[in-house]
Parts: C-alpha cells; structure tokens; sequence
C-alpha cells in the first residue's frame, strides 16, 4: 500500500505502507471529534496479522497516515443534479479542526503526511485489498 498528494507539481504528502485518511469536518465538529478520530485512525485493527486476520494497526504494523482533507464527504446529493455542501465547515474553522487531527496522530508517534488545505489536490493510492472503511464521530450509520 502507498499513497500520496500532489499540488501542481511537487509531492505535498507521500506515505509508504499505512493509511490513506479523508477526512470531512462540519460545523459542529470539536476537540472531541479530532481525538475520536486520531484515536479510531491509530487503534483500528485493519491491518492482518500472521494468521492473515484484520487484527493489528498501523501503529502496531508501523505504518503511517496520510491524512488528506476532503469537504466534498459532506456533499448531500439527495436532491437535484447538483451537490450541497453546506454541512462542510468552511475556511479557517476547518483548517484548524484538520490541523489538529494531524497534530493529534503524530502525538500517538506516527507519522502523519498531510495534503494540502483547500487546494486542487491529485491524489494516488494504492489499496491493498482492497480495504476501505467509512468512519463517523457522530455514529449515524
């Protein structure tokens, strides 16, 4: 597994074998969804262990995280042809809610790559698996 972002021409954020995080962050997002979220993204047993079950984490499997922001997760197209996105946090409030999340995997001793904050971002991944899971602080599903 390898993942990374690129803004224009040059690598933002580049991960070898670890977790590819997108992230959404709305308005009502606190200090206690950033911890929720470190916590679930550095503890959850996703990775296998020598039996070949999901049963270690990246921090165990001493992976890393690449935590790219993506508002675009809060986008409600249940009606009309065109996306809403007004439960995306905007700008600053949102900016400062990833950056902790960030702050708050590396205190955990991984290393977070990043991507770019409200930038035109290409990003790559390679899945192994593939394994793709769907978090949510709020438990609705």
């Amino acid at each position: 597994m390898s993942a990374g972002v690129r803004v224009d021409d040059r690598v933002t954020g580049a991960i070898g074998p670890g977790l590819l995080a997108l992230i959404g962050i709305t308005h009502s997002d606190s200090a206690a969804e950033v911890e929720w979220s470190a916590e679930k993204l550095c503890t959850l047993r996703i990775f296998n262990d020598a039996d070949g079950k999901m049963n270690r984490s990246v921090t165990e499997v001493g992976g890393e995280v690449l935590l790219v922001s993506q508002f675009t997760l809060y986008g409600d197209a249940r009606k009309g042809r065109r996306p809403s996105f007004v439960h995306a946090a905007q700008g600053d409030e949102a900016k400062a809610l990833y950056e902790a999340v960030v702050a708050a995997i590396g205190a955990r001793g991984l290393r977070c790559a990043r991507g770019e904050f409200g930038a035109d971002m290409k990003v790559s991944l390679v899945n192994d698996g593939p394994v793709t899971i769907l978090l949510d602080s709020s438990k609705v599903f």
